[in-house]
C-alpha cells in the first residue's frame, strides 16, 4: 500500500507541477518562470560531505563528484526535466547518496536544454563528456544513470556511441525514463488520467522544442525503436501512476527479446521519478539501485511477472 507521504506528494503534484504539462502555453510559461530562478549548482550542504569540482565541456558546466580513494568506477548521471528544465536539488541529493553509498565518482553534465538549444547541442555535449570519461576510465567501469528525459538520453547515447564504434558503458540505471515519445500507444492516454504529474499536451510541446524536427518515432528521439541489442544490463524503475509506464514495460519486453538483461522494478501506486522524493517507496528504490550497482543480493522483488500484460500493469 502506498505510504501517506506518497499520497501527500501526489496531491501536491497534481495541483502544482501537473499544470505545467496541461497545455503547450502552460509549459512555455513555466519555462519562462523557471529561467528566472534556476540554479544548477549543487546545494551548499553537499560540499560539506563531498569533494565537488566543476569544469566545462563545449562551454557548459560539468560537475565531478570525487570517488573514495582507490575507487575507479564512475557514473555518468543525466538529469531529467523534460529537456527544458535544469537539474534540481532533488537530483543532487540522489547523486550525493549514490556517491556516499557506492563510492563511485559521478560525472554530472549540465547539458544544453530546450528551447534555447536542441537535440544536436545536447548530444554533442554529452557525447564529448563521455569521450573524456573514456580517456580516463575503462568503459567496463562506467555506468549511465538517468531519470525521465535523462533516462531517454542514457539509452540514446549508448546507441549513438555504439554506432560510432566506441566502447559501451557496463550498465544502465533508468528511473521513470521516457523511451517512446511518439504517442502511438493508446495505453499512454489511459495512463495519463492517473498520472498526478505529467500531461500529454505539455509533454508533446517539450518534445517539439527539443527534437530539432526529427520524427518522434526515430530512435534518436524514441529509443524503443532502435537497436536494443547494444544495450548493457539495465535496471529500469517505473510506477503504476506514470503515463510513461506502458511504453517502459514494452521497452523491457523488447529489450529482453533482443538479449538484454533487464531488472524491472514496477512500483504500485508510484508516480513519475518517485525515487527522487524523500519517502518510504523512494528509499526502497534507492536500496534497489545500490544493490544493482553494488552486486548485493536483493530481497525485495517488485518485478512485473512475465504473465502480466503491460496494459494491466499500468492501470
Amino acid at each position: 500500500m502506498p505510504s501517506l507521504k506518497s499520497h501527500v506528494v501526489s496531491f501536491v503534484l497534481r495541483h502544482s507541477r501537473k499544470q505545467a504539462f496541461a497545455s503547450p502555453e502552460n509549459l512555455q510559461r513555466w519555462i519562462a518562470a523557471a529561467r528566472k530562478t534556476e540554479n544548477h549548482r549543487p546545494p551548499a550542504s553537499l560540499h560539506q560531505r563531498l569533494d565537488i569540482e566543476m569544469h566545462t565541456v563545449d562551454g557548459f558546466p560539468v560537475y565531478e563528484i570525487a570517488p573514495r580513494t582507490g575507487e575507479q568506477k564512475r557514473i555518468l548521471y543525466l538529469h531529467g526535466g523534460a529537456y527544458v528544465f535544469e537539474i534540481t536539488p532533488y537530483h543532487w541529493h540522489l547523486i550525493a547518496e549514490m556517491a556516499d553509498r557506492l563510492g563511485y565518482g559521478i560525472t554530472v553534465p549540465i547539458y544544453p536544454i530546450a528551447p534555447e538549444h536542441d537535440f544536436h547541442a545536447m548530444f554533442g555535449m554529452v557525447g564529448d563528456v563521455y569521450r573524456q570519461m573514456l580517456a580516463e576510465t575503462e568503459a567496463e567501469d562506467i555506468v549511465f544513470m538517468g531519470d525521465s528525459a535523462g533516462g531517454n538520453m542514457a539509452v540514446v547515447l549508448t546507441m549513438m556511441v555504439a554506432e560510432e564504434g566506441l566502447p559501451l558503458p557496463s550498465r544502465h540505471v533508468l528511473i521513470s525514463p521516457g523511451l517512446d515519445v511518439s504517442l502511438t500507444n493508446p495505453a499512454v492516454f489511459e495512463a495519463e488520467r492517473n498520472d498526478p504529474w505529467l500531461g500529454i499536451a505539455g509533454g508533446r510541446e517539450a518534445i517539439r522544442l527539443y527534437s530539432a524536427g526529427i520524427d518522434p518515432s526515430d530512435w534518436h528521439i524514441s529509443p524503443v525503436y532502435g537497436d536494443l541489442s547494444v544495450l548493457p544490463r539495465t535496471l529500469l524503475l517505473t510506477g503504476s501512476r506514470d503515463l510513461l509506464t506502458p511504453d517502459n514495460l514494452i521497452f523491457a519486453e523488447k529489450a529482453r527479446a533482443a538479449g538484454v538483461e533487464i531488472d524491472l522494478v514496477y512500483e504500485e501506486g508510484m508516480f513519475h521519478v518517485w525515487p527522487l522524493i524523500d519517502m518510504p517507496e523512494a528509499r526502497r528504490a534507492r536500496e534497489r539501485i545500490v544493490a544493482f550497482l553494488g552486486e548485493s543480493r536483493i530481497v525485495h522483488d517488485t518485478r512485473v511477472r512475465p504473465e502480466q500484460r503491460p496494459a494491466e500493469a499500468a492501470e
